[in-house]
């Protein structure tokens, strides 16, 4: 993680393993709960990093599907 409200957050490294709508559960060497609107993430994929703002997942994540994938004719 880059950027936290909460400056004990921001050293946390691991793997997501859950997603709620305002919440990102990361396994690393314990488990954590961090809330997405106050932070901003760094990503691994693929062997490029990527960065993310919280407040751009907020919201369930099969919703945010659908919002991707409606097509507008």
């Amino acid at each position: 993680m880059l950027q936290d409200s909460n400056p004990g957050n921001v050293h946390i490294r691991g793997k997501v393993i859950d997603e709620t709508k305002n919440m990102l559960v990361i396994r690393g060497t314990g488990t954590y709960r961090i809330a997405k609107k106050d932070a901003v993430f760094k990503f691994l994929l693929d062997g490029v990093a990527v960065k993310v703002e919280g407040k751009h997942l907020i919201g369930r994540p099969e919703d945010r599907v659908k919002k991707q994938s409606k097509k507008k004719w």
